[in-house]
């Protein structure tokens, strides 16, 4: 159906129609309602380039990926969140545009978008602890919104973040409560905002159990499910190996199971291990029950709330800066078990 066809079918102006589609606050909650409801009806959608010249936007979300984030458009995490963050644009009129940026020029790249009106906002994943495109975007003064948080960043801006401090904790807590004391902390890249929060978190719960921070089980890299795998290897040979592995992913924890199945250890009886982000639509913890012990923050979802809040930044640019914290919930599987005895 046209706008045409709608507007004839409601004895209305096309413009009337457009307007009430689009928001426009001179058209009343009747007629607004009416058309809406005729629209869903008839299954209407208003063409995004059309909606565009009528409020002056685009009508297209940017994400732009730096060149040292190359790996992200492989990784399940980002799909799952850009999954989530599309079923919102849609539902508002919005498209979605992926661009690349090398990280000497990532100005360039967002002043060139906005000035070319190529986007109305965008989503910056994957912050730093001190972010530069933070402050780059807040200095333009455009709508934005940051999927986590930057410790050295100050000034104020809306983000979307799991408390990654919090649920490492806690998960930590949990073992050392089952009795381990060398626990071992195979983590992300900890100049990357979440890994650094991760890290505190295990720290804090380990210094409450009155346990000695060991360097030799704590690691930091890109979270592949071959990394998991060597570095819970080498770990291994240690002359006091783990008895329980914190991985800071999911992928990484597939890579964690590998090294412990080549040992010959059984996961949950010889060795504990606790995951996180175990609820991905293409990596699932199993059935009934969780393989992995994990805490659980659904990705998809961040990515439906970061959308929502982006659309309402573009639509009201002037309102204070908004913030969510999600909080994970720890997921008992079969991963996890008292220390072994003689350990």
């Amino acid at each position: 159906m046209t706008l045409k066809e709608l507007s004839d079918l409601l004895g209305l102006s096309p413009t009337t129609v457009s307007r009430a589609l689009n928001g426009y606050p001179e058209v009343n909650e009747a007629t607004r309602a009416r058309v809406q409801a005729a629209a869903a009806k008839h299954g209407y959608r208003p063409n995004s380039r059309a909606k565009g010249l009528a409020t002056g936007r685009s009508m297209v979300i940017g994400h732009v990926i730096p060149s040292s984030h190359r790996h992200e458009m492989v990784n399940p995490i980002f799909g799952d969140f850009v999954a989530g963050a599309v079923r919102k644009y849609a539902e508002h009129g919005y498209d979605l545009m992926f661009t690349h940026a090398d990280d000497t020029s990532i100005e360039k790249a967002y002043r060139s978008l906005f000035q070319r009106g190529a986007v109305d906002g965008v989503v910056l994943q994957g912050p730093k602890v001190n972010e530069p495109r933070i402050e780059v975007l807040n200095r333009m003064g455009v709508p934005f919104i940051v999927h986590g948080r930057s410790t050295g960043v100050n000034a104020p801006y809306d983000w979307i973040d799991v408390n990654n401090k919090s649920s490492f904790q806690r998960a930590t807590q949990f073992l050392t409560d089952l009795g381990h004391r060398r626990i071992a902390l195979i983590n992300g890249l900890e100049d990357m905002d979440f890994a650094q929060r991760r890290r505190a978190g295990y720290v804090a719960a380990l210094e409450r159990a009155g346990i000695d921070i060991d360097p030799q089980l704590m690691c930091s890299a890109e979270m592949t499910e071959v990394y998991g795998h060597h570095e819970t290897r080498d770990m291994l040979r240690l002359e006091e190996p783990p008895t329980a592995i914190l991985a800071s992913s999911m992928i990484t924890a597939i890579g964690v199971r590998r090294a412990l199945d080549e040992a010959g250890l059984t996961m949950g009886q010889d060795i504990s291990v606790i995951a996180h982000d175990d609820e991905l639509s293409y990596l699932k913890n199993g059935q009934d029950v969780p393989i992995f012990t994990a805490t659980r923050s659904s990705v998809r979802q961040a990515g439906e709330i970061a959308a929502d809040m982006l659309i309402e930044r573009i639509q009201s640019p002037d309102d204070p800066p908004k913030t969510r914290l999600l909080e994970a919930e720890l997921v008992v599987g079969r991963s996890t078990g008292p220390v072994p005895v003689g350990n």
